[in-house]
């Protein structure tokens, strides 16, 4: 029989790993050996590739977008691993296989799993997949002091983890817009340099305002209210630098909310690179939204409260690995969406760090007695975050945080009039601009 000779091309950058308690290879070694609780152990930021024969596995955090790509070779299949789709493509075309290429045919590794993908010719078997990342339901009482105490405990933990891997001189820039997520992430890095002997001086709040857009003024009042407000830089930025088609090729995605995201974050990552030519960490919430189940459900015709409530970790994994509505190009939730944050940053020669991604941080989230407490009724569950925000601040930061109405990052920053007039909301039309780029 033929005997097909494999080849992995690994283009992940080990520089991107930021692994807190153990060595990158020993790291791999866990990822090997299959075993979830030797991988979920894992602390900090990664994406893994680990391989024997012709097995590989694949592993990555919430906060690491990873794709791959099997690509047809005479003597046998090679996957290709990276961050990005155009990595892919541009490593395939270096071999001259680029007309194997079609964005679709790229496949997402789902955050919080272990992708085990047997490289043994054609066809390919299906990759098999084990959960490492299982937080439970209702495990938090029915109180909100002690549920916001315990998330925001969290969360200050997990900042506090962060500070301590990077240089102490180093500034840090928190992504802010006042709301409730960019609040608590802000108040909880302060705290947290304080409590660590660092300085406050090294940090800053930066809000985004293209337009004239609320987010700064709702910025400004909630610094303010707590006697911050020299820590608040306003980036007013034209709103001509809103560019769909940048933003796409930069995302690598075609969802009108994520492009709308997407954009923002790019028009202030490149704002902030501007201003500051040799800045590199930049903080913030995103994930706040998808750990307390916070969107608006009536904007999504496939989702009920019911629905939202019921299923483990929806908004951030989709409908679930292996289910009908579970996509291979694109992974499900935030688990897809996070190149929103992702990509801007790194485009802009940032390291970012969003500490709602981290597993310890949405374990209290998802133990969180929503059916109990919210009784299957929208507005209470809507109200749920500020209520949970606002008393673990209060537990663990001594401050009483100021809780605005929920308004979208992209619907703040700019009046939603100039950003349709820039990006449209039709999904088809930026799907077809974006699979335009590899025509």
């Amino acid at each position: 029989m033929h005997q097909y000779v494999e080849r992995v091309v690994n283009l992940i950058d080990p520089e991107n790993n930021l692994i807190y308690n153990m060595s990158e290879e020993e790291a791999c070694q866990r990822v090997w050996s299959g075993d979830p609780t030797k991988v979920s152990a894992i602390e900090g930021s990664f994406s893994l590739l680990a391989k024997e024969g012709k097995t590989v596995r694949l592993a990555r955090s919430l906060d690491r977008p990873t794709r791959y790509f099997l690509a047809k070779r005479a003597e046998g299949p090679a996957l290709i691993v990276a961050d990005r789709m155009d990595q892919i493509y541009a490593w395939l075309k270096s071999e001259g296989f680029e007309s194997q290429f079609h964005p679709s045919y790229c496949r997402m590794v789902p955050a919080h799993y272990i992708v085990a993908i047997e490289l043994i010719g054609c066809p390919d078997p299906d990759p098999v997949y084990t959960r490492y990342f299982d937080p439970q339901h209702n495990e938090q009482p029915k109180d909100i002091s002690t549920i916001g105490r315990n998330y925001i405990g969290a969360l200050t933990d997990e900042v506090a983890k962060w500070l301590q891997q990077i240089p102490r001189d180093e500034p840090i820039g928190v992504c802010f817009s006042g709301g409730i997520d960019s609040g608590a992430v802000f108040l909880a890095t302060y705290h947290a340099i304080k409590r660590l002997g660092m300085s406050p001086s090294r940090l800053k709040a930066f809000t985004l305002s293209i337009a004239d857009g609320d987010d700064h003024h709702q910025a400004l009042s909630f610094l303010e209210s707590l006697g911050l407000s020299m820590f608040l830089e306003v980036l007013e930025v034209d709103e001509s630098a809103l560019d769909v088609d940048q933003t796409l090729r930069i995302l690598e995605d075609y969802k009108p909310l994520d492009v709308e995201c997407g954009a923002m974050g790019l028009a202030l990552c490149q704002a902030i690179r501007a201003r500051y030519p040799d800045w590199k960490y930049l903080i913030d919430g995103d994930g706040g939204d998808e750990n307390l189940k916070d969107y608006p459900i009536e904007e999504n015709p496939e989702l009920t409260i019911r629905s939202v409530v019921h299923n483990q970790m929806l908004y951030h994994e989709g409908w679930g690995v292996g289910k009908i509505k579970h996509s291979l190009t694109y992974s499900g939730g935030l688990s897809r969406s996070y190149t929103r944050t992702y990509a801007p940053a790194r485009h802009c020669g940032f390291e970012g760090f969003s500490p709602f991604t981290r597993p310890n941080v949405i374990a209290v989230s998802e133990g969180i007695p929503f059916i109990e407490l919210t009784e299957y009724d929208h507005e209470r569950l809507y109200e749920l975050k500020g209520q949970v925000a606002a008393a673990g601040v209060r537990e663990i930061i001594g401050l009483e945080m100021p809780i605005f109405p929920k308004r979208r990052f992209q619907h703040g920053a700019a009046p939603v009039e100039k950003l349709r007039e820039r990006i449209t909301d039709n999904e088809s039309e930026l799907r077809r601009r974006f699979q335009a780029i590899y025509q």
